[in-house]
């Protein structure tokens, strides 16, 4: 039977153009380099795919895992691991790009998942805001705009601040701008399609754009703001304040203040503690880990002062 422990994990690391050092600085990451863009603190992905640090699984990777050990997962039913958890620290603008859809994604990028992510504000400057959506009316619009490269009229900025929460769905027109600390929870993909680049240049060469995938995919017309950014600074302490449950993942906050008992009842579940330091059944916990818990793990002790973001499958 396989052994109902926690899963601590060893995050991976991007080197990114628009990518600082916050990540090093902020969380203690041993990471060199002043380009450290994303930490993939849970992540089965072929491009980065994390180790288990401690317990009996120590050195087994996320991935061989989920395909030899399926009870820990409670034999949930995908040829992969759903999701990725990442903090992503951009300390310049990144790329307008959007996401596909699942069945999108299948039929034109080999079979990969789409890609549906939801960005939980862990800092950022006073004025922040993020591209959320755009301007055009109908396709044809979409289609001139982007051809003619109109983007300043195309895209929406949305102010946001510490502690904003963002849903992403596919199809959605977005990007970070500098001076954003983001914690995403995604589905496990890595499929992007980008739309505009400030015309960057990468190894002296401009990034490759994808604008006609852009245009097969993006949502006509955008979602309206006001369904697009929730506020939690005001959210109950020491309690599991829900964030979204969406057909990929359902995701948590917990600012915790002194103690909390509950159940894991769910195929497992991935918490990530992002302020403070406690312990939880009895094991020593600060700011940047990152962990699963298993199917059937049972009660959950948390003691200190932290603030957690947690995540499971959706209802999909």
């Amino acid at each position: 039977m396989p052994k109902k422990e926690i899963l601590f994990l060893s995050p991976v690391f991007t080197h990114n153009i628009w990518g600082g050092t916050r990540l090093r600085d902020d969380f203690g990451y041993e990471v060199e380099g002043d380009d450290i863009g994303e930490c993939w603190g849970i992540s089965a992905h072929e491009k980065g795919d994390c180790e288990i640090v401690s317990g009996s699984y120590q050195g087994k990777r996320l991935s061989e895992l989920w395909e030899k050990e399926p009870e820990l997962f409670g034999n949930y039913k995908s040829s992969r691991f759903p999701l990725m958890v990442k903090i992503i620290d951009a300390k310049e603008d990144l790329s307008i790009q959007v996401h596909p859809d699942n069945e999108y994604a299948g039929k034109h990028e080999c079979g990969a998942l789409g890609k549906t992510e939801c960005w939980y504000i862990l800092d950022c400057r006073d004025d922040a805001a993020l591209i959320l959506g755009h301007n055009a009316a109908d396709k044809p619009e979409l289609k001139t705009m982007i051809q003619e490269g109109k983007w300043f009229e195309f895209v929406r900025e949305v102010p946001v601040r510490k502690g904003s929460f963002v849903q992403i769905d596919p199809g959605c027109v977005h990007a970070i701008k500098g001076g954003l600390l983001i914690y995403e929870t995604e589905q496990n993909s890595d499929v992007t399609y980008r739309v505009y680049d400030y015309g960057r240049l990468s190894g002296g060469a401009p990034r490759e754009l994808h604008l006609q995938q852009s245009i097969d995919v993006i949502t006509v017309p955008a979602k309206p703001v006001e369904n697009s950014v929730i506020e939690t600074s005001g959210m109950q302490k020491n309690h599991w304040n829900e964030l979204i449950t969406c057909e990929s993942y359902r995701v948590w906050k917990l600012v915790l203040e002194k103690e909390l008992e509950f159940n894991q009842k769910y195929p497992f579940l991935m918490m990530s503690v992002l302020e403070g330091s406690g312990s939880i059944n009895g094991t020593i916990v600060k700011k940047g880990i990152h962990m699963i818990l298993p199917y059937g793990f049972g009660k959950v002790r948390l003691k200190g002062n932290m603030e957690i973001i947690a995540s499971t499958v959706g209802s999909g």
